[in-house]
């Protein structure tokens, strides 16, 4: 991942959370959603994290699953900072400051999550990691990835940055934090929704599928038989 985009994420971490809401149109569902799919057999999961930031996906799964091990990994220490702030003194919680496409990972888990991260990455970088995700996995283990996905076409990509740019300006959002987030936009590098899900088959994830879609915010989920 770039220093950019690092750059950008150490700079907006004390504010993100405050503005996930207002710049995600549909953020009840699509949190809701991917939430609802982290399904664990133990009910002290190991989940790890992709890209936590500030920890706001895994807060809602240590809601589902008080008793979880949470293992959070983030290229940003002032974003990890943020969610030392949400976990607090929390044993349960481990935090790891590194890039997730490269780090030399020890343990399985049972849950694999990460919510607007993996879209940062090349397309080869997230077919590989879709190989690491699968092979980190306990079998039974589920990834759920709640991110954004390119359109189908040009022309879909520009209804869904004019749908996204509509709502964000009506969402009571000051003007300088909705001009930093078009500015972050222009690094994202989105992958369809069917490349995503050719490449979670390809990486051996033979149950997968987009289960939820709004304009460019998609949830996938891919089971480990």
């Amino acid at each position: 991942m770039s220093d950019i985009v690092k750059k950008q994420f150490d700079d907006v971490a004390p504010e993100y959370d405050r503005q996930r809401r207002q710049l995600i149109p549909c953020f009840d569902d699509f949190y809701g959603i991917a939430a609802d799919l982290v399904n664990c057999s133990s009910d002290a999961p190991r989940i790890l994290d992709l890209g936590a930031g500030t920890g706001l996906f895994s807060s809602f799964i240590r809601s589902k699953y008080p008793n979880a091990s949470l293992t959070l990994i983030d290229l940003s220490e002032e974003m990890l900072k943020e969610a030392h702030s949400r976990f607090g003194q929390d044993p349960a919680v481990s935090y790891i400051t590194a890039d997730y496409t490269s780090y030399p990972y020890t343990e399985k888990y049972d849950a694999i999550i990460s919510s607007l991260s993996i879209h940062h990455l090349t397309h080869p970088a997230k077919r590989a990691l879709f190989q690491t995700i699968h092979g980190l996995l306990l079998d039974g283990g589920i990834f759920v990835n709640a991110d954004q996905a390119a359109g189908t076409t040009v022309y879909w990509d520009d209804y869904y940055m004019s749908k996204w740019k509509e709502a964000i300006w009506q969402s009571g959002l000051d003007a300088k934090a909705i001009e930093a987030s078009i500015e972050r936009r222009k690094v994202d590098i989105n992958a369809t929704v069917q490349d995503q899900l050719d490449w979670l088959l390809e990486a051996g994830f033979e149950q997968n599928d987009c289960v939820y879609k709004n304009n460019l915010f998609a949830v996938f989920a891919a089971l480990k038989s």
